[in-house]
């Protein structure tokens, strides 16, 4: 049994940490398979940091005691049993693996369950997720590189020495990149991309050509300089296979994610806002005038949709959106890295290419 020191071995098995930190903590950082289940909320803990820093340990420990006690106390216990018992290979986690996570374990304990914890807290585990980040990034990568719609991300979901960047991030990193997700806190995301590429142990990486930021997530830096000198395969698929990509994944799965999430009448406004959000994002790069032209072409596309169910509609504003903004800036940046170019094709070209 692992003493909660082998901190690599609890990343890469995924183990379930239960982690008694403050929520306010937990959002600014946790590990992928943590559960948030709190021995103080955010303002019992300002409280005692508060008395900490007037009146000493003692006090704080004494005041963390009256604030967590009778029913309080128990209804915490018992989420805690309940989750130990779902859990039975799982850690307890704080910190830095001081008095929160040891009173947890001796509430614990009181009941009959002894579960271990992580001596050195998340902050252990955030020290070993970013050293492995930089270890596992020093290996051969290749980048797949391709106009928007190109089928990148499905290559690199399909490969077994992918690594899906905008999975992790929640974000398919355009302006229309934003998914039902919301994106991770910059630690959490680094976090989650540490585990993954300790999980799959590739001796080699395969990547989505990606910017420094997905949404509001920017990559590690030690991964960033290795994607600056890494091979490019680019796809080169027909202007009319992408259209129907992004009409599927844009419009048909979109609408249908929003309408499973918020029902048909409030689901139908997040999606039109979703795509007027992305198009809004860019108007000063496509010019006020084209903005609105292609803005006036949105709108008929969503009445059509409305009405018909149908999505071809939305080709009238997304085959000039690709024309004009997004193929011409993806090109352009391509030429920069055309020293880096090792092969040209198809989705099925590139998909074999890989594979061999």
């Amino acid at each position: 049994m692992n003493d909660g020191t082998d901190y690599r071995a609890i990343l890469t098995t995924a183990a379930p940490l239960i982690d008694v930190r403050a929520p306010i903590e937990f959002a600014q950082g946790a590990m992928p398979a943590a559960l948030n289940l709190p021995l103080m909320t955010d303002d019992e803990r300002a409280a005692v940091g508060t008395c900490y820093k007037r009146q000493g340990p003692e006090a704080a420990l004494a005041l963390g005691h009256r604030l967590v006690n009778g029913e309080t106390r128990e209804q915490r216990i018992n989420a805690w049993r309940e989750a130990c018992l779902a859990n039975p290979h799982g850690y307890l986690c704080c910190a830095r693996g001081g008095q929160r996570s040891h009173i947890t374990q001796v509430w614990l304990k009181e009941t009959g369950i002894d579960y271990p914890l992580i001596p050195g807290g998340y902050k252990a585990l955030r020290q070993t997720a970013i050293q492995a980040t930089s270890e596992q990034v020093q290996k051969p990568m290749v980048l797949i590189g391709g106009c928007t719609g190109s089928g990148k991300t499905i290559l690199v979901r399909e490969h077994q020495q992918g690594i899906d960047l905008e999975g992790l991030a929640h974000h398919r990193g355009s302006s229309f990149g934003r998914t039902l997700q919301a994106q991770l806190s910059q630690a959490s995301f680094e976090n989650h991309l540490a585990v993954e590429l300790l999980k799959k142990d590739a001796p080699r990486w395969v990547l989505e050509d990606e910017g420094r930021m997905i949404g509001s997530n920017h990559l590690p830096e030690c991964l960033r300089e290795r994607m600056v000198d890494s091979p490019i395969v680019v796809v080169e698929d027909p202007f009319d296979v992408r259209l129907e990509r992004l009409r599927e994944e844009y419009f048909a799965h979109m609408w249908q994610e929003f309408s499973a999430a918020y029902g048909e009448e409030a689901g139908w406004q997040e999606y039109a806002e979703y795509l007027h959000h992305g198009l809004f994002a860019i108007r000063r790069r496509l010019g006020l005038q084209r903005f609105a032209e292609l803005t006036a072409l949105l709108d008929s596309a969503l009445i059509e949709q409305q009405r018909t169910g149908r999505t071809e509609a939305h080709y009238s504003w997304l085959a000039p959106l690709l024309n004009d903004y997004y193929d011409p800036m993806y090109r352009y940046q391509l030429e920069k890295k055309a020293d880096k170019i090792v092969f040209r094709g198809t989705f099925n070209a590139v998909a074999a290419w890989l594979a061999a």
